[in-house]
């Protein structure tokens, strides 16, 4: 267990934290990203500048960036710096178009977070069919699977590398052509993600690029010269392929094969096991509050019930060990615990949480991650406060989007 100062303000303390307690433990050179400040005023700033109009028409546009509609709130969203039912209600009287596809867009979140809650690490498989052969292709690198020489590629991975963040569409770009195209194993790609955007989850991320390979889906998503000239007009003109596109035509689409039934995509075992307490579960006066990663915001619940106590956040050394995250990761959080150290007692530690937080009566936010529940449970915290759901799960089915929609009347 080591016990660290208080990071100070500002993205050059950042990185001098990072670079003095947590560079061994990314997998890249210590720096922030490019267009993200981590921290609550740089989450309320974009959500205040955030305008619904034409995200419909504008939300999948990738080149020139002037063009894009994407809201840009991922990252804070990610680690509850804005909950999704703040977001939902800020877009609250735009047009009507605009409004139901963001929302839309806001449900996929939501019900990734139920399908990951659900499943937990059972979603590192297919759910519903697999790539035949695709194991095969394990371990394959980031430089393997995408070629810098197409220009639709280098833009994606220029983003990814320099920010930390993609728009949906060249997401979808870079899965397609590493899991439909490529023939490499969904899970390799989906572990680059997750280690290099700063809105990198095991739900949301890990359920897209299922979506994308077909396997939790209808139809494989395959890139193809099409898509690149429609959203991104004129960056073929300055590809070196451009005459040689080896994208030039949509793909073969893969055969699939189906997978043996998991019984909890249908019906959950436990309800509250995976959505966590209806309202506080209180056991014993709390004498501080655990933050994780899933609920940085200065409107925690667990914070807002007790602004006066302690804060306690433990980055936790083998687990990052073994992720390898960016280190645009690891800046965008500490910028985020700096901003709380301002107005309240910080303490930040790094090591085992567990070993660490024993002994403290904690108040903490429920997350619906399994790491969380594992922790929880052996750390018994003395308050447990709700997850801001927009949707609270049920036992209803999950196999699909429209399925899971439909069991809520969304």
């Amino acid at each position: 267990m080591t016990s660290l100062p208080s990071p100070g303000l500002g993205r050059v303390a950042a990185e001098a934290f990072v670079a003095q307690h947590l560079a061994h433990l990314a997998c890249d050179g210590v720096r922030g990203s490019g267009s993200f400040t981590g921290g609550q005023v740089a989450a309320d700033s974009k959500l205040a500048a955030f305008d619904v109009t034409g995200y419909a028409t504008r939300r999948n546009e990738v080149y020139p960036p002037s063009r894009r509609g994407a809201s840009r709130l991922s990252p804070y969203i990610r680690h509850g710096l804005l909950s999704l039912p703040d977001v939902w209600d800020h877009v609250a009287g735009g047009p009507h178009r605009d409004v139901e596809k963001f929302r839309d867009e806001l449900l996929w979140q939501e019900y990734a977070r139920h399908w990951y809650a659900r499943f937990g690490t059972l979603t590192r498989h297919n759910t519903r069919h697999r790539l035949p052969g695709s194991d095969l292709a394990a371990g394959v690198s980031a430089d393997k699977g995408w070629s810098r020489r197409l220009s639709c590629l280098d833009l994606a991975l220029s983003e990814l590398d320099r920010d930390g963040w993609l728009v949906n569409q060249t997401r979808m770009w870079l899965a397609g052509h590493w899991t439909v195209r490529e023939g490499l194993r969904w899970t390799d790609g989906e572990d680059h993600f997750f280690r290099h955007l700063l809105d990198g989850s095991r739900a949301a991320n890990r359920l897209g690029w299922q979506w994308v390979t077909g396997a939790g889906s209808s139809k494989p998503y395959g890139l193809s010269r099409h898509q690149v000239e429609r959203r991104a007009p004129g960056i073929c003109t300055s590809c070196e392929l451009r005459d040689a596109c080896p994208i030039e035509g949509w793909p073969r689409d893969p055969v699939l094969e189906p997978i043996e039934r998991v019984d909890r995509i249908h019906v959950a075992p436990s309800v509250a096991v995976s959505s966590g307490p209806v309202g506080v579960v209180a056991n014993k006066t709390p004498d501080a509050v655990w933050l994780t990663a899933e609920s940085l915001g200065h409107r925690d619940p667990a914070l807002s019930a007790h602004r006066d106590l302690p804060v306690l956040f433990v980055f936790d050394e083998r687990l990052l060990g073994s992720l390898r995250l960016s280190s645009k990761r690891l800046v965008f959080i500490t910028e985020t615990l700096a901003e709380l150290g301002v107005e309240h007692d910080l303490q930040v530690s790094l090591g085992d949480p567990v070993e660490i937080l024993a002994g403290r009566e904690l108040a903490v936010t429920f997350a619906p991650v399994p790491g969380f529940r594992r922790r929880a449970e052996r750390l018994q915290p003395a308050e447990l406060h709700p997850w801001p759901w927009l949707r609270r799960p049920t036992a209803g089915p999950i196999e699909s989007f429209g399925a899971w929609r439909r069991s809520l009347g969304c």
